[in-house]
């Protein structure tokens, strides 16, 4: 029952839940303050450990006791707005006067401050610090659960400390369980609010418990501890969203000063933490207590709680029934076994058959193509690249890189005369599909556990044998071509062999590469035989080049002598001539052809010489004169000529 002040005044002394209000107000601060204190030790302790280790099982069993207690501490807190409106409506004090200065005297500034002050005082009264209190309380205790939420935590022997720690969380449960009596043994007259704290004092207590069981069991070996201790935050991440949502649902709801408030955090799924547990009671008591209804007076309900179970027999037999109807996709088989025993392969459509166990239908694929690199030993989710991004690993076929997907083989050698091995990376796929017969349907399925597995080890024994026929160079070079298909056929053969209902539609060789670590050297060596090949091409075209020029210049030494013999033997036989002809002259003309000879020769060879001469008629009286002029014409012979001494 709700109190309004206004039909109530001078009454509210005689009521116990007033008179009580102060001492409940201080116990809630107090028990609050505990709680928050305990969280933040805990979260203090949760982020240095995490710090050191990341896959430790200590931070999340500390940040989900921390949300627990929060829950808790949210449940007090709002408990603790109800008390203190009750106590100050017992005891009103006297409103405060402040004497405020005129708007004049007050700057812009400040005039701006004042009014956002009562502008934001204003929208938090309208709102109710209750539910924002409330909606923040549980936001931080659902992000401590999600912030260190992990499946994934390997086990770990904690040794001493966890039992200490197991100790420490069972002592502080036993001291919420007495809390818990507490509350539940108070009269709703007294402390209303006693009856929806206590199942929120229960969250933190099964909270411990569950932690100290992890504490003690955990061990390296066992996973279960770990896994425990992050499904454990659910319960208070549960109740957290609860408290929000009705945190939210409080601001709709119209609020009077005068009237008596009710307390926000009720939690229906801390409510069902009772045994046994009667989530159908709660529901019934929530539903009488918000709204007035009983379900107890409703023929319809009463009706269907006597036919639930005729009704679910017929349902069940019903369900069993249908369960030999199977639906086959468009791109699937069946194998309908008949008590076990495989009887026909069902094409796509819907089939009817014995219910199970009785009768069953094993899918198989029909006609699917999949793709298998032999050097994947597991299977990889596919890493999807953005178009403008960097191109992924997957795509890099340098022989410095080593790819997932590469098969490490012994390759045979043939360095010289000498027999040995070699090792290579290879990249070596096959895509195949289940026979499309009923048969290999049937051996695809019986025959074989894993198909991919079968292959993949059938490729490497066919492969073992297959590269130890074959060379390196061979392999890189022309024997890669006709290797796809030898592999391929190699490994069909092996399969029906087996029964496997396997068909093999290609084989693809990727890449044939020497291993990572030997890449480089294998450059090293390809380029010393390029360098050498180089060095031989380049010897050879100076060899050729030094014969070319000795034989152009033997040719031109030869040429020379024939030619200067062939001028010699002209020069002897002109001079042979001449001599003829002069003889046969002499002979005609005698002294006369001597003495033009002579004078021939005279004039040759005194044609630049200068000449002195002089006449032996000169006299002595006289002296000489000489005329060293010379003239070049024109030149005038009448003219005077001045004589020179």
């Amino acid at each position: 029952m709700r109190v309004d002040l206004d039909a109530e005044e001078g009454g509210l002394e005689s009521l116990s839940r007033f008179q009580s209000a102060r001492a409940q107000a201080r116990q809630l601060f107090q028990s609050g303050v505990a709680l928050a204190a305990l969280a933040l030790m805990a979260w203090a302790l949760a982020f240095f450990i995490s710090l050191f280790s990341s896959e430790s099982i200590w931070p999340v069993l500390l940040n989900n006791n921390a949300a627990a207690l929060l829950v808790l501490a949210a449940g007090a807190q709002s408990a603790y707005w109800v008390a203190s409106w009750r106590n100050a409506a017992l005891n009103p004090s006297p409103p405060v006067a402040i004497e405020a200065q005129p708007d004049e005297q007050l700057s812009a500034y400040e005039r701006f401050c004042r009014r956002l002050s009562t502008e934001s005082y204003r929208l938090i009264v309208s709102i109710g610090a209750p539910a924002l209190w409330l909606a923040g309380v549980g936001g931080l205790a659902w992000w401590s659960v999600q912030h260190t939420w992990n499946l994934a935590l390997p086990g770990v022997a904690l040794g001493t400390w966890g039992s200490i720690a197991a100790g420490c969380a069972v002592l502080l449960a036993f001291a919420l369980l007495v809390l818990e009596r507490y509350l539940a043994q108070q009269q709703a007259a007294q402390w209303p609010e006693a009856q929806s704290l206590a199942p929120l004092v229960r969250v933190p207590i099964i909270t411990l418990l569950l932690s100290a069981l992890c504490l003690v069991f955990s061990s390296a070996d066992a996973l279960w501890p770990a896994r425990l201790a992050a499904l454990i935050g659910l319960l208070p991440a549960a109740v957290s969203i609860e408290l929000m949502l009705r945190a939210i649902a409080a601001l709709f709801s119209p609020r009077r000063d005068k009237l008596e408030p009710r307390m926000i955090a009720q939690s229906f799924i801390a409510g069902m933490l009772r045994w046994p547990p009667q989530p159908l009671l709660a529901l019934q008591h929530e539903l009488h207590n918000r709204f007035g209804i009983d379900l107890r007076q409703i023929w319809a309900f009463t009706y269907m709680r006597k036919a639930f179970f005729p009704v679910l027999a017929v349902v069940v037999a019903v369900g069993w029934v249908l369960s030999g109807v199977n639906e086959i996709p468009l791109q699937g088989r069946g194998i309908y076994e008949r008590f076990g025993k495989p009887v026909e392969v069902l094409g796509p459509g819907l089939h009817a058959g014995l219910p199970w166990p009785l009768g069953r239908v094993l899918a198989v694929e029909n006609g699917v193509v999949h793709e298998l690199a032999t050097g994947t030993e597991s299977g990889a989710e596919p890493v999807l690249t953005p178009a403008d991004g960097s191109p992924p690993i997957t795509a890099n076929r340098l022989w410095d890189a080593t790819h997932i997907n590469d098969k490490s083989q012994v390759i045979a050698s043939d360095s010289g005369d000498k027999q040995g091995f070699q090792i290579v990376n290879m990249d070596v796929r096959f895509v195949y599909r289940i026979g499309l017969s009923d048969q290999a349907a049937i051996a695809a399925t019986y025959h074989s556990n894993d198909v991919p597995t079968l292959i993949r080890s059938t490729a490497s024994r066919i492969l073992v044998h297959d590269f130890a026929s074959r060379t390196l160079d061979g392999v890189l070079g022309e024997q890669r071509t006709g290797l796809a298909d030898d592999i391929g056929h190699a490994v069909q053969k092996d399969l029906d062999s087996l029964d496997s209902g396997v068909e093999i539609l290609a084989t693809v060789v990727e890449a044939i590469h020497p291993p990572a670590g030997a890449a480089n050297a294998y450059h090293a060596v390809q380029a010393a035989q390029i360098s050498a090949q180089a060095l031989i091409a380049r010897e050879r075209g100076a060899a050729s080049e030094q014969s070319n020029v000795a034989q152009m210049l033997a040719s031109a030494a030869l040429d020379q002598a024939h030619a200067t013999a062939r001028e010699v033997n002209g020069a002897a036989q002109t001079a042979d001539l001449r001599f003829g002809a002069e003889q046969k002259a002499y002979a005609r003309a005698g002294h006369a052809f001597v003495l033009e000879q002579y004078l021939s020769q005279l004039s040759m060879g005194m044609n630049n010489a200068k000449l002195l001469i002089l006449d032996h008629r000169l006299g002595g009286s006289s002296a000489p004169t000489l005329d060293l002029r010379s003239f070049t014409l024109p030149a005038d012979p009448v003219a005077p000529r001045k004589a020179v001494q």
